[in-house]
């Protein structure tokens, strides 16, 4: 069943190349307590996430923070190995946009958002979305209709939705 708002996050384990390699964190440390913005992508290194998803966060993050955001976490359904090479290309860590991978699509299917796009070559990935989350709770959720599609989204987008809210 697909996320509403209103609904809490299902906890899920989350990984990423930390300082003495692989490491596990679970979502719900990361969102209890706190104002998150979560954004997810199809993959890594894909021209509308390297291009336009990632950018439009990295570019809004001083002013999504200025709103009262703790944490800006990217979710793709890829290696930590990958996410990593792909976080320092992007310029996403030192933005302060955190890249967190959903290796087995746990959470990705505990959401609903799972997607393949077999022309290409995607295959159990993630749907482009992205939501703000307080202590765990969806307060706002935009979906694409089409993965190479990055409106709605946006880091644009949500910096909209939380300036009507504050």
């Amino acid at each position: 069943m697909k996320i509403s708002l209103g609904d809490r996050l299902p906890n899920a384990s989350l990984c990423r190349i930390g300082s003495e390699g692989p490491e596990t964190v679970e979502l719900n440390d990361l969102t209890k307590g706190r104002s998150v913005v979560l954004f997810a992508v199809p993959g890594a290194f894909t021209p509308t996430c390297s291009g336009q998803h990632v950018p439009s966060f990295i570019n809004n993050a001083d002013s999504l923070r200025k709103h009262g955001v703790d944490d800006i976490i990217c979710i793709a359904v890829n290696d930590p190995f990958v996410l990593k090479a792909w976080e320092e290309e992007t310029g996403a860590g030192v933005a302060g946009v955190t890249v967190f991978g959903d290796s087995d699509a746990q959470f990705t299917k505990a959401v609903g958002m799972e997607l393949s796009v077999p022309p290409a070559g995607l295959y159990d990935r993630s749907q482009r979305y992205s939501m703000h989350i307080v202590d765990g709770i969806v307060k706002s959720l935009n979906i694409e209709e089409s993965p190479g599609v990055c409106k709605i989204t946006s880091g644009d987008e949500m910096l909209i939705q939380l300036a009507n809210i504050n």
